[in-house]
């Protein structure tokens, strides 16, 4: 009898936890959305226009906009499964920083018209593609070590290879849009690196709507796309990135009214994906009752947002090639 009135108290503390770090995360997600509409209420810092620059700051800010969103998408999926690891590695707590500073920083570019790399976003969209390499790196290094090594076994419950080459992703796609603002297009041809700087972003996000779609295959797979909507992730955004790779390649003069609808389906697909993934959450053991369990083992609610974030980061591709034919 105490011990199963032990059982019931630990069951009762767990649950205190959850709802209070539940509320912590609420208040933070409320936090960062105020901030957001502050940044959208207040008067972007304004420059003279130079006309050729225009669209590159334009796609630059396209660019903070879909990095901000997979930074979302970030912070709440790692903080659910690293909170499921109960943070056993302090470093866990890295990505969660991260992701939040990056999300932070995104909020301020999309407003934000200024020609040249702000100093404080630079760093930080750079640390957040350093962290999603070493993260990536540590997931390998945990599956590894597990008994029976790179099985299907541990690739199903193992840690996910995708999660922090997202972040991996969000960091790149920022920094990405710092060197957009850095760029010279008084030629009529801005370049990022060295290359063309539309052709690059296509061919960047096209390789981000393949990485992201395997992850969704192999976790849908593990679900033995029991409903035949677990298809769409690795049929629509796998399309997408073939026609973004198209455009990369063969740089049409004007980019097809194709891409850019199934850039927008694929956009739709994440918004879809997430509440998908609710209503499979709630068709687990006690439904929203169960909320504290199924929460951590249902379906990944912020993981499809993703390919929303990517779709918007295409579609900056698009433009900054119609606007800019040699870009």
């Amino acid at each position: 009898m105490n011990g199963s009135a032990k059982v019931i108290d630990a069951m009762s503390t767990q649950r205190i936890f959850l709802a209070r770090n539940a509320g912590l995360a609420a208040l933070g997600a409320l936090a960062a959305g105020a901030g957001a509409f502050a940044w959208q209420r207040r008067p972007p810092a304004r420059v003279p226009s130079s006309g050729a620059h225009d669209a590159t700051v334009a796609a630059a800010r396209r660019l903070n906009r879909a990095a901000g969103l997979i930074a979302t998408s970030t912070l709440l999926d790692s903080g659910v499964e690293h909170y499921r690891g109960t943070f056993h590695n302090k470093a866990m707590l890295t990505p969660l920083v991260v992701s939040a500073l990056t999300l932070a920083v995104s909020a301020h570019g999309i407003r934000d018209e200024r020609k040249l790399a702000h100093r404080v976003r630079d760093p930080i969209y750079a640390a957040a593609a350093l962290t999603g390499v070493v993260g990536t790196a540590f997931h390998v290094y945990n599956i590894g070590k597990r008994p029976g090594g790179f099985c299907w076994q541990n690739l199903f419950y193992g840690s996910p290879l995708g999660a922090p080459a997202a972040v991996a992703l969000a960091g790149l796609l920022g920094y990405y849009s710092e060197r957009l603002r850095d760029s010279d297009a008084s030629h009529g041809r801005p370049r990022v690196f060295r290359m063309p700087a539309g052709r690059a972003l296509a061919a960047l996000t096209a390789a981000g709507l393949v990485a992201t779609s395997g992850e969704a295959g192999l976790l849908h797979f593990r679900g033995a796309y029991h409903d035949p909507f677990m298809f769409v992730p690795v049929t629509v955004p796998p399309i997408a990135a073939a026609l973004l790779s198209e455009t990369a390649a063969t740089h049409p003069h004007r980019p097809r009214r194709l891409t850019r609808w199934w850039l927008r389906l694929t956009a739709l697909v994440g918004v879809l994906g997430a509440g998908f993934h609710v209503f499979g959450m709630s068709r687990n053991m006690g439904g929203w009752r169960n909320w504290s369990q199924n929460i951590l083992n249902g379906p990944p609610i912020p993981a499809p947002p993703g390919f929303t974030g990517l779709a918007l980061a295409g579609l900056a591709a698009l433009g900054l090639i119609e606007e800019h034919p040699r870009a």
